[in-house]
């Protein structure tokens, strides 16, 4: 396995294992895959990772913005999706490690994700590299008519000089 940048035709792979996450119910509150130009659109330009067996796209990890005010430029919003076939042999820790340095590279000082409490695994590979947990924001939004909680994690950048100070 590798990671290497995303490429524009590599998004039908990326699609097929974005609705994967969304079927799961604990990935997303999106409820259908975002056909290309809106996805790619939602994402920032720089920090997009596919990881690959030379054969297929095993997961895919990229970075949104979470405000188009330039005061907000240096923060993103984490994307990890990993195929159902590929969960478990590490897929998820190569990508996100790796966009970790993509996003400091391109002077990101903070990362933010929103995780379902259900989504353990998540949560763990995100605290695995250096996030944490800052609290859950109880009832953030209905998924089929059910209120769902997200668990708000943040990484702050040490190389690009922001301080927890």
């Amino acid at each position: 396995m590798f990671i290497r940048p995303f490429e524009k035709t590599d998004y039908p792979s990326v699609k097929s294992i974005y609705k994967q996450g969304i079927d799961t119910g604990n990935a997303t509150f999106q409820t259908k895959a975002k056909e290309w130009e809106e996805w790619d659109n939602s994402m920032l330009s720089s920090c997009r990772l596919v990881a690959s067996n030379h054969k297929y796209i095993l997961g895919w990890a990229a970075l949104s913005p979470v405000s188009s005010r330039d005061v907000y430029s240096g923060v993103a919003e984490v994307s990890v999706y990993v195929a159902e076939s590929a969960q478990g042999r590490g897929v998820g820790q190569s990508l996100l490690s790796q966009l970790i340095i993509e996003s400091e590279n391109n002077n990101i000082w903070m990362l933010q994700a929103g995780i379902f409490p259900e989504n353990i695994g998540s949560i763990a590979l995100h605290k695995n590299n250096g996030f944490r947990q800052l609290g859950i924001r109880e009832k953030l939004g209905q998924m089929n008519g059910v209120w769902r909680d997200v668990v708000m994690m943040e990484r702050r950048s040490k190389i690009v000089g922001v301080s927890d100070n």
